[in-house]
């Protein structure tokens, strides 16, 4: 009887040990590529934040009195880097794939796997040249902490509670942009083929690549409203980046509403992701039929 329990209900962390393995053997058979791919990422990267490194030979910090100064902004981009890295790794492949699999019928052999259909499309495979980000980002997040500690004025402290908070937030934000992808990769079911899904996923995403303070004037309150409320994608770095940085210490008045509105909008994310998956699923139409 345990046996067959077991045969019935999958250990998803093995599979999915299992996808992770054989994406890493797949990548060392073309090892030429995959080094080429880490060093193009990297490459990327080191420019930012050599560019953002002149910006501040020439001004103190990024906007007037938001906190934003040289390190606390290299933690927001550090962890821009770990979040966006993690989704590369693990989502967007399989999600870029979807439509794939709808358009010549690959998702019916899915839906006969005895495992979540979700599960199974979202982690077949993981793109592990993307991690070369989550390397960096974790390096230049050190390199910055440590500034932050050995400044001679009012030096920063690092203390286990925010550690946890920072990891906490931080999948926090890979659960929004997980959800946002799988709602656009789910939207192939009724379009077809969703070639534009990296286009509109980036143009949404670059705006949570900057500090929320800068849409807080004139027409941006507009897209600081939607991209707060409506599409969280401004909570994906910014509240895990203020909780580690701690750019607006003394503003505390918003600062951990927001942070629990964060926590908030992870779950509802993941759960309307789910939904618009399941109701994708129902329109599914075999390519055979």
């Amino acid at each position: 009887m345990d046996d067959k329990n077991a045969s019935q209900h999958p250990n998803y962390v093995q599979v999915f040990l299992t996808f992770a393995r054989n994406s890493l053997v797949r990548d060392m058979m073309f090892r030429t590529n995959f080094i080429i791919e880490a060093i193009s990422s990297l490459s990327w990267a080191l420019m930012n934040v050599g560019f953002y490194w002149i910006v501040f030979e020439h001004t103190p910090s990024i906007g007037a009195d938001t906190g934003w100064g040289k390190y606390e902004f290299f933690i927001f981009m550090a962890t821009t880097w770990i979040i966006n890295s993690i989704v590369q790794a693990f989502f967007m492949p399989n999600s870029e794939e979807f439509s794939e699999m709808i358009r010549t019928g690959g998702l019916d052999f899915v839906l006969l796997k005895p495992i979540d259909t979700q599960f199974l499309v979202s982690l077949r495979k993981v793109h592990w040249s993307s991690l070369s980000n989550f390397l960096l980002g974790m390096g230049l997040l050190v390199l910055s902490i440590n500034e932050l500690q050995d400044r001679p004025t009012a030096p920063w402290k690092l203390t286990p509670s925010i550690v946890g908070l920072y990891a906490v937030y931080c999948a926090c934000g890979v659960a929004i942009l997980y959800s946002l992808m799988t709602c656009l990769a789910s939207t192939s079911v009724w379009l077809g083929r969703n070639q534009t899904l990296y286009d509109f996923w980036f143009y949404i995403t670059n705006f949570s690549r900057y500090p929320m303070e800068i849409y807080r004037r004139g027409w941006g309150i507009v897209l600081w409203v939607v991209f707060t409320f409506i599409v969280p994608v401004l909570l994906v770095v910014n509240v895990p980046a203020r909780i580690l940085a701690q750019p607006l210490a003394d503003n505390t008045s918003w600062r951990w509403p927001l942070a629990m509105f964060t926590i908030f909008a992870a779950i509802i994310s993941v759960l309307i992701s789910r939904w618009v998956f399941q109701r994708s699923l129902l329109a599914y139409r075999s390519a055979s039929s």
